[in-house]
């Protein structure tokens, strides 16, 4: 049974997507943050595949959880550390996202999950030279171990670590992931139905 686990912290002002103010409040880069992760967690929701849905909170649960999800605390010194203790505290084979892709679809998420009915790993690189997913069939904190987060050549450490392991692994398609005010207009020109994209054109106004 693979758990779908969406890592995330709760959308409160000054403590989430700092990196769009200015030009945006910290108050405008909550609220598009809270629609993304609305986004996230109904892509997930709507999966076929997922056997648990799972939500790994950095902050205080709410209302706006959907139901169905399972909801753990993160912990962890750094994000590397956040990730290895999340799929540890899931346990069994689970594929990992963010909350910085609003675009996804449920069959992207399918996908993911499918790759580890095949593979050891699922990896899903983002454009801007790290990832928005990963898959592992079992936990293993060496996975994410010396791993540096949030810098260009995230992408390309971590896959060298899986190889590093011999775990054989299923790449799937590179989106873009939300860090900076570009990459949020970019997304919601990309998916321009979203509550993240309505979200965004709120706060531009």
């Amino acid at each position: 049974m693979t758990a779908l686990v969406v890592i995330a912290k709760e959308p409160v002002p000054g403590r989430v997507k700092t990196r769009l103010t200015p030009p945006c409040s910290p108050a405008g880069a909550a609220a598009i943050a809270a629609a993304a992760l609305a986004d996230t967690l109904a892509a997930v929701a709507r999966t076929r595949r997922a056997g648990r849905r799972v939500l790994v909170l950095d902050g205080a649960p709410g209302p706006w959880i959907p139901r169905g999800f399972e909801v753990l605390p993160q912990r962890g010194d750094g994000l590397a550390a956040r990730l290895a203790a999340a799929f540890a505290d899931v346990g069994g084979p689970a594929f990992l996202i963010g909350m910085d892709t609003p675009q996804v679809t449920p069959a992207q998420l399918d996908e993911g999950l499918r790759a580890l009915d095949r593979a050891d790993a699922a990896f899903a690189p983002a454009l801007d030279g790290g990832y928005w997913a990963i898959g592992l069939r079992r936990p293993d904190a060496a996975v994410f171990r010396d791993v540096p987060m949030s810098v260009p050549t995230t992408a390309k450490v971590q896959r060298a670590r899986l190889a590093e392991l011999e775990l054989a692994t299923v790449e799937l398609p590179a989106l873009v992931d939300v860090d900076t005010i570009a990459d949020a207009r970019r997304v919601a020109a990309a998916a321009p139905l979203t509550r993240f994209a309505r979200a965004l054109e709120r706060v531009a106004a």
